[in-house]
């Protein structure tokens, strides 16, 4: 006897089931996210399989095979994983396209066969990136396709080693109900291309685009369905570009790959605080270098700071604060515990404006005590000496906490000529050549600066 096909409803965000349509997806909490799916309600065939014992599982297959391009082996842990899925995430024209496209164009000329299926720019607009960005190669072959079936047709035909999706957004399968970029095609149609991924064992970069918030667009099941999910980052005023592993199935997602758009597409920074503070900064009261880490890489970042007088009408405006590259809630609490320091009451009623040079974005504590240190030289008028680095946690109190890796960081600042390093207490050695300043509260920071 036939078995009656059973209605249910899916959350588009998070992938959860319901018996019932409901107005709030008891998963996740978002409104108006259950959508009807039908189920044939019968066993599925599954693979055949049988269970084994884990140990006699072979992982023959499974190396990561290295694209050629540096940074992004770094933030993959060699490369990519024969049967993986990789979303590349990012706000339209960062340049995820480019990335990619030099990731094949690296492996075809290595003479591994490539597929680039673009769904957003003809064979034309694809051509003219390759010639400018080197990827001009036999083995790279070019599918301008948007249609689910045709690109699985051109897999098959092709037997790539690696497959780029450009992008997943306007991917459609004629057999799913929506429009491209909808929830049901944007899981559909991932779903087919895992599937193709995993029974072919072959590698698939799939690009997609974020919203206005910084979230990939498209369903929250999206990210799970997936093996890697890199976030491609960057200020399109600035050159710099840093791509982020934020979830990996087959290493690490500490470490961070940094790039410098140029003519010829993207260039790996293999030594990125040269980038930052390559300009002479014998300049002015309000800046100073600090030492941070992103993800295991230490680098040096300039931060500056400028206060002004808050000159209003008597109309109580209140003073303007503003921060570029970093965590305006971060800078809000640092300078509520620098306006308890001595000379530094008058601090609430002026304008701050904090800034971190470069486009690099810092957002961790270790730099607060610079950070800070920037606001009192600016508030006072005194330059900080130019060979100072400062790296601390900064409580409420005022107290100067140690941080992660100081020795590291210390290690860096020594090698790009700073001598001298405004430090935690706790801090027990520093490499040769830095001499240490140890610090227990920001007082003391500000006074040992003067």
């Amino acid at each position: 006897m036939a078995m009656k096909a059973r209605t249910a409803y899916r959350c588009g965000e998070c992938g959860a089931q319901a018996a019932r349509w409901e107005g709030r997806c008891a998963g996740c909490g978002a409104w108006n996210t259950l959508h009807e799916v039908v189920d044939a309600a019968r066993p599925s065939p599954g693979r055949g399989e049988r269970p084994i014992p884990i140990s006699d599982v072979s992982s023959a297959g499974w190396a990561a095979q290295p694209t050629g391009v540096g940074e992004l082996d770094r933030v993959l842990g060699g490369g990519l994983v024969p049967g993986s899925v990789t979303l590349v995430g990012g706000e339209p024209g960062i340049g995820k396209s480019t990335l990619v496209l030099q990731a094949v164009g690296s492996l075809a000329a290595a003479g591994s066969r490539c597929l680039l299926v673009s769904a957003e720019e003809s064979a034309q607009q694809v051509r003219a990136r390759a010639e400018r960005v080197g990827a001009l190669r036999p083995k790279l072959w070019l599918l301008p396709e948007l249609s689910l079936p045709a690109i699985a047709a051109a897999i098959a035909e092709v037997d790539p080693l690696v497959v780029v999706i450009d992008s997943i957004q306007t991917v459609q399968d004629p057999d799913v109900d929506g429009v491209p970029g909808s929830v049901a095609q944007v899981r559909e149609c991932a779903r087919g291309l895992i599937d193709i991924a995993k029974r072919r064992e072959l590698a698939c970069l799939v690009v997609g685009h974020v919203t206005k918030e910084g979230a990939l667009a498209g369903p929250k099941v999206l990210e799970h369905l997936v093996d890697t999910v890199l976030s491609f980052e960057g200020d399109r005023h600035h050159a710099l570009r840093m791509l982020r592993a934020v979830k990996h199935r087959f290493g690490s997602t500490e470490e961070v790959g940094l790039f410098e758009l140029a003519g010829g597409g993207l260039d790996g920074v293999p030594d990125p605080s040269g980038l930052f503070i390559g300009e002479d900064r014998a300049g002015g009261p309000g800046s100073i270098v600090v030492p941070v880490m992103e993800g295991h890489r230490p680098l040096l970042a300039e931060l500056q700071a400028l206060v002004v007088p808050n000159r209003n009408d008597g109309s109580n405006i209140p003073p303007s604060r503003s921060a570029q590259g970093l965590d305006q809630r971060r800078v809000t609490l640092l300078l509520a515990v620098l306006q308890q320091q001595r000379g530094l009451k008058e601090l609430p009623r002026a304008d701050v404006h904090v800034s971190a040079v470069g486009g690099v974005r810092v957002n961790e504590p270790g730099a607060d005590l610079g950070l800070a240190l920037a606001v009192a030289s600016s508030f006072t008028r005194k330059v900080i000496p130019p060979d100072v680095v400062a790296c601390g946690e900064v409580g409420l109190g005022g107290e100067v906490r140690r941080v992660a890796h100081v020795e590291r960081r210390l290690r860096e600042a020594s090698r790009l000529g700073f001598r001298r390093a405004l430090v935690p207490r706790a801090v027990v050695s520093a490499p040769a050549g830095v001499e240490l300043q140890r610090v227990a509260t920001l007082g003391e920071a500000i006074e040992a600066v003067r």
